[in-house]
């Protein structure tokens, strides 16, 4: 474990922070004295490193907020699991300069077949310069954005487990597994679906315990593939919960039913895929040589708050679902990237009132609905006749181009409109990556700040220039005159007028400065 002596270092700037006080938040404690408690260590502690941990603490550090990552395990993970990067989160890597990155280690695939694992193409003209999904090894990913958040000046503990914390009208004291005490202004779950940080918190995890639990991993073959292909074509029209598909490197991935294989609470072995290859298809198609092995049930449950005083929670700490159509590393990350400039306009001094609370606003029913999309998704895979009967009718409705469109853009999380308030449809949606007279939209989004995108060249950004960067360019490829985007690419406002235009930086970005 790293050193447990973290230096106490001043403040990061000399603003005033204006944040939740002792009688804003039941069971929030009053210190005795400020003698009692550890200084001000760090501005934000994130227990948890995985995807939604590291990007949080990367965008936190794009605005000089001391951030400190609590890792409980000693060692990265050593699974080479592949997980799908869908489009929404291709764009935020763009946003930030990592797809390079990220394309150099993944495998490029056609955005499609994701919802219920019903195979239909690709729809013409996604609207995203990114429209692919990026197969990656999670482990991969996971050391992508954990390296980006130290290069921007993030530390990273392994070894560290939150055992406890207090949070008072100041701040947040975290007590370790080893009896350490670390004091921060806020403190974010990022620690899974077993969050220790919800737990303390005392906040309600409501939903469905697991039902049906299904096996999964990606091993080796020893048939040939159109022996393969021909049975799992075969046995798909009845098991839905079931196929082997090829993953490269000569791997494929195989997912088969979970029913009368060995107790849930110890992992999955070779053996149990055989057996369960045999039960369904009637052969084990020779597998060998796993790469990776896991089960995973159907258990689908939601934070019922966010947020409580200085505390939030971000990706699984605060929604689990079905992996069906590879959405939770994703919605995590997403999180994480609506998360991270807020808390630190907070902690900067010039956050508007709400701003905060609109992490939670927005992103909860964006929760809402993914669990709403894996529950259907799963019930798609019974084998009963009712959802065969249902299956085979969205099938046939997917041929509509229009349908399938809808479903995809669910999925890869592109057709989220956050609400912002009347105004055209492109309000609160995140916009493309569009040309640009500097080359692409996304490039100019680098460093997580706000951007007025004018196209009358008539417009200023005025006393909020430190906070948001201003691009005139009247051949943009846009429908509307101007745009106003937040540091997540979502567009807060439209229009031509400037005291419309200050009363919306006013409202996402605060005061200007003097």
């Amino acid at each position: 474990m790293h050193s447990s002596q973290f230096p106490a270092e001043p403040p990061s700037n000399g603003m005033v922070e204006r944040d939740l006080t002792v009688g804003d938040v039941p069971g929030l404690r009053s210190p005795a004295s400020g003698a009692d408690r550890a200084p001000l260590m760090f501005d934000v502690i994130i227990a948890g490193c995985g995807p939604t941990g590291a990007m949080l603490a990367a965008e936190l550090r794009l605005h000089d907020v001391r951030v400190l990552v609590l890792e409980k395990e000693t060692e990265p993970k050593s699974s080479v699991r592949i997980v799908g990067l869908h489009i929404r989160s291709l764009e935020l890597m763009a946003m930030r300069g990592l797809l390079e990155r990220v394309l150099q280690h993944g495998r490029q695939r056609p955005a499609g077949g994701f919802f219920a694992a019903i195979n239909k193409p690709v729809p013409k003209s996604l609207d995203s310069a990114h429209a692919y999904m990026v197969g990656i090894p999670q482990p991969v990913i996971e050391r992508l954005l954990e390296e980006h958040a130290i290069e921007l000046g993030a530390q990273v503990r392994r070894g560290c487990a939150v055992a406890g914390f207090e949070q008072d009208d100041e701040g947040v004291t975290v007590e370790l597994a080893d009896g350490q005490q670390l004091r921060s202004r806020y403190l974010v779950g990022c620690d899974g679906a077993r969050s220790t940080v919800r737990k303390l918190l005392g906040v309600g995890f409501p939903g469905e315990p697991s039902r049906t639990d299904t096996l999964m991993g990606e091993m080796k073959v020893g048939v040939p593939q159109e022996e393969i292909a021909a049975k799992v074509t075969e046995i798909s029209e009845t098991h839905k919960r079931f196929w082997l598909r090829p993953f490269g490197e000569g791997a494929y991935s195989v997912v088969v039913p979970a029913a009368g294989v060995s107790d849930r609470a110890e992992p999955p072995t070779i053996e149990d895929f055989k057996q369960q290859l045999r039960t369904i298809a009637g052969t084990d198609f020779g597998v060998h040589s796993p790469r990776w092995l896991s089960r995973f049930g159907d258990a689908t449950r939601l934070a019922e708050r966010y947020r409580v005083g200085r505390v939030l929670l971000a990706g699984d700490a605060a929604h689990i679902h079905p992996p069906i159509g590879g959405q939770g590393l994703n919605l995590g990350v997403q999180d994480a990237f609506n998360l991270g400039w807020k808390l630190a306009a907070q902690i900067r001094g010039w956050a508007p009132e709400p701003l905060l609370d609109t992490y939670q606003a927005e992103r909860h029913p964006v929760a809402e609905d993914v669990l709403d999309n894996t529950r259907a998704q799963m019930e798609l895979l019974s084998t009963e006749p009712g959802p065969q009967a249902v299956r085979r009718l969205l099938t046939e409705l997917m041929d509509l181009d229009e349908v399938n469109r809808h479903l995809i853009e669910k999925i890869t999380a592109i057709g989220i409109r956050y609400d912002f308030g009347a105004g055209p449809d492109l309000l609160g949606r995140r916009l493309r990556d569009i040309d640009v007279k500097q080359g692409h939209l996304y490039g100019l989004l680098h460093h997580g700040r706000g951007l007025l995108l004018d196209r009358t060249e008539r417009l200023t950004v005025g006393g909020w220039s430190d906070r948001v960067d201003y691009l005139a360019d009247p051949t943009a490829v846009l429908d509307v005159p101007c745009v106003l985007l937040r540091p997540d690419g979502h567009v807060a406002w439209i229009g031509d007028d400037q005291q419309d235009l200050d009363d919306h930086l006013s409202r996402w970005f605060g005061r200007p400065a003097d």
